[in-house]
């Protein structure tokens, strides 16, 4: 075989260059490109492309290109699938987590429990009537069963429709609101059910943020799994807030009705349902158009529901029946406050609803108020005074009345208690006390003139003396020389003791300027102490409670009876009450006077005119009144022989009428050394006429100055005497000052 293949294949030389390299270059049919007739079929195709040749290269693209958008048509429906399936899981985790987190921040499932409703205190007079309420929920709770079935309707209607076929949370009720809010670009419709806004107002704050919103979704879901839909309606029914302070319906129908819930109609059970959109906005007392205007949409919503016929609705919107109530903004309830702040001393922590008896009278109450508000609308820009308080009580020390501002509603701030401010001359009784515990007397002679103490200089009012004068006339005119020499005579300390011993609390600097009241006092406890005055000499305690019970009758707390101790002796007693008997007689509160009445006290006013005060008393009340501005600024020359003497004189005449007349005590009693001091003395007008006698002083409650001049003046500009003789021409000197 080799030697065949070398014969035949012959000896070949080797070839270089070109000729190599063509050499082994060949044709095949392949290389050709062919016709029509000589392209090979697509069965030809494959059997070539099998058997291992390569398809042709223009071929190519055309099958990849095909290949690949099956691919990616195949590629996305699975990866659309897939990361929609990761997207929702994650979704499923992020929601999971959010719940726990929220969950997390709230108490324990387990030890949530539906609050006590917060307890009431109901102020009732002394004749039983209620004058105020205290705490959040004003109202009793009301059993579902026990209200009117429109009621409850009109809630249902106008705040969740779908209240008893959802869980606690209305998906389609919160996607139709959502829509509504889109629609209106703002918020125009809320999705929370009744439930969920009941788990608002029992666990959680009004703040508006998402974590709220989940809280209040987790407690809904929790609610409606622990209690069933009539014990979730009747609970939200009676914590649900109606404005003006008014929580529950009960509390509500009594605020604007006067009535109770049990019996509201058909157009005050929708005036309800209304206000909870928006309860200050809509109140009846504060907006009365639109609260109508929204029990009218209530009304429509009730007939859409078939809760009502058209007609029952058209009827009731046709003839509205609610009558409002008037905010409770009265002066009583400074009373009212004052009694708060007192007891938790009286009964310790408050856990359940109670009613406190007071002392306070209604009637009395009322005028009170009206005296200070008419007077101060009558001549505040006059005088430049914007605030006032009035304070009555019985000799023993019951307060009868309060006022603690002209208006409560603008100023809660209690002038009556809280304020302390100088009381001026009014202070000067305790004064007098002192001197005549020492072993003075009314007809004590004492000098009215320029006085200098250490280049301090007292003056009088109108810078005036009047040389000689007994005590009672210094008193009566309310001359300042004659009380700061008696104040050093018997020591600022002495004065200072009587001033508490009477019932003065307040801290008293103990300095020659005490006897014109420089130390600030409040008006009830310069009340309470003038109130030995009336009563013979015993020292009180003011006081406003004398019962507190349960609503359901238990006793709490009844005021024990007071342990009376003398603080002034009768003889010292009748002495004052004659010398403060002259101010209302002839002295500077000549306008005070209750017909058929003896009656005793003292005017007042502070430097520069900044405090009006009036200090009265009968053997019935004792009633102060001090008036001024509370920025401690002057008045125009306001004293407290003016406006306040006119507000005591308005209230004592109304709170005197029909009560049988009583004197002073002691006021008839002589006293034993005035037989032995000079019965009369002389008094030096500013004027070149010559010196007018006084009469003489006898027994207290008797003096009267003698009577008047005929006037022989022919200027009829000049000013005439006074009616009351030489003490009253003294005294309109003083422009009634003081």
């Amino acid at each position: 075989m080799a030697f065949g293949r070398k014969k035949s294949g012959g000896r070949k030389e080797p070839l270089f260059g070109l000729p190599a390299a063509l050499a082994d270059l060949r044709l095949s049919p392949a290389d050709r490109i062919p016709g029509a007739e000589d392209r090979p079929k697509k069965s030809a195709k494959r059997s070539s492309n099998d058997a291992g040749g390569e398809p042709p290269r223009e071929r190519k693209p055309a099958s990849s290109g095909g290949k690949r958008r099956k691919s990616r048509r195949g590629f996305s429906i699975g990866r659309l699938f897939y990361w929609g399936a990761v997207l929702g899981l994650w979704a499923a985790i992020a929601v999971v987590g959010v719940v726990v987190w929220v969950g997390a921040h709230l108490p324990p499932i387990q030890s949530l429990e539906i609050p006590k409703r917060p307890p009431t205190i109901q102020i009732v007079g002394m004749d039983g009537s209620v004058l105020a309420q205290r705490g959040e929920m004003a109202g009793a709770n009301v059993a579902l069963k026990d209200l009117p079935p429109y009621l409850p309707k009109a809630f249902i209607a106008i705040e969740d429709r779908r209240f008893y076929s959802h869980y606690g949370i209305d998906p389609i009720g919160i996607f139709r609101a959502a829509v509504t809010n889109l629609l209106h670009r703002g918020v125009s419709q809320g999705g929370s059910t009744l439930t969920q806004q009941l788990a608002k107002n029992l666990f959680l704050t009004q703040e508006r943020t998402m974590q709220r919103k989940l809280q209040e979704a987790e407690l809904a879901l929790w609610l409606e799994r622990k209690h069933s839909k009539n014990e979730i309606l009747e609970l939200y029914l009676n914590r649900v807030y109606f404005g003006s302070g008014a929580y529950g319906v009960e509390a509500a129908a009594q605020r604007y009705f006067g009535k109770s819930a049990k019996n509201v109609t058909l157009a005050e059970a929708a005036m309800l349902a209304g206000l909870v959109k928006s309860p200050s906005r809509l109140a009846p007392n504060r907006n009365p158009e639109g609260a109508e205007q929204r029990a009218q949409i209530v009304l429509s919503a009730m007939a859409d529901a078939k809760f009502i016929t058209e007609a029952q609705a058209q009827a009731s919107i046709g003839h509205p029946s609610y009558n409002v109530r008037p905010a409770g903004a009265g002066t009583v309830n400074y009373v009212a406050d004052w009694i708060g702040e007192v007891l938790d001393d009286l009964v310790g922590q408050i856990d359940q609803d109670i009613v406190v008896e007071t002392t306070i009278d209604p009637k009395l109450q009322n005028v009170a108020e009206a005296a200070i508000i008419d007077e101060l609308a009558a001549k505040s820009v006059k005088f430049n005074v914007t605030q006032g308080a009035l304070v009555a009580m019985t000799p023993d020390g019951a307060v009868r009345a309060m006022v603690g501002g002209r208006n409560y509603a603008e100023s809660q701030f209690n002038r009556a208690v809280t304020a302390k401010r100088q009381p001026g001359s009014a202070f000067k009784p305790f004064v007098y006390l002192t001197a005549v515990e020492a072993g003075l007397t009314p007809e004590t002679i004492r000098t009215d003139a320029p006085l200098d103490i250490k280049g301090w200089k007292p003056e009088n009012y109108t810078h005036e003396y009047f040389g000689s004068v007994t005590l009672t006339q210094a008193l009566a005119m309310s001359l300042n020389t004659v009380a700061v020499r008696l104040g050093l005579e018997v020591g600022p300390k002495n004065v200072v003791r009587t001033a508490h011993r009477l019932g003065i609390s307040s801290k008293l600097d103990a300095n020659p300027s005490i006897a014109l009241g420089t130390s600030e006092v409040s008006v009830i406890e310069l009340v309470g102490a003038y109130a030995p005055f009336a009563n013979g000499g015993t020292a009180v305690s003011p006081h406003v409670v004398t019962k507190i019970r349960t609503d359901k009758g238990k006793l709490l707390y009844v005021r024990p009876a007071d342990q009376l101790a003398r603080v002034i002796e009768p003889r010292y007693v009748a002495m004052m009450n004659a010398m403060m008997m002259e101010t209302l007689v002839s002295g500077t509160a000549r306008k005070a006077e209750i017909p058929g009445w003896t009656a005793a006290g003292k005017t007042g006013t502070s430097q520069d005119f900044r405090d009006a005060w009036f200090i009265g008393y009968t053997a019935n009340l004792v009633t102060g009144v001090w008036l001024g501005n509370d920025d401690n600024s002057p008045t125009k020359k306001a004293t407290g022989g003016g406006l306040p003497v006119e507000v005591w004189t308005r209230f004592m005449r109304s709170a005197h009428q029909g009560v049988p007349v009583a004197s002073l005590p002691n006021s008839q009693v002589g006293w034993a050394l005035s037989n032995l001091v000079q019965a009369s003395s002389q008094v030096s007008p500013p004027s070149p006429q010559p010196p007018t006698p006084l009469a003489p002083v006898p027994s207290a409650g008797q003096y009267r100055p003698p009577p008047t001049r005929a006037s022989t003046q022919a200027n009829p500009n000049a000013r005439p005497e006074a009616a009351a003789g030489l003490d009253g021409w003294l005294v309109d000197r003083l422009f009634g000052g003081r």
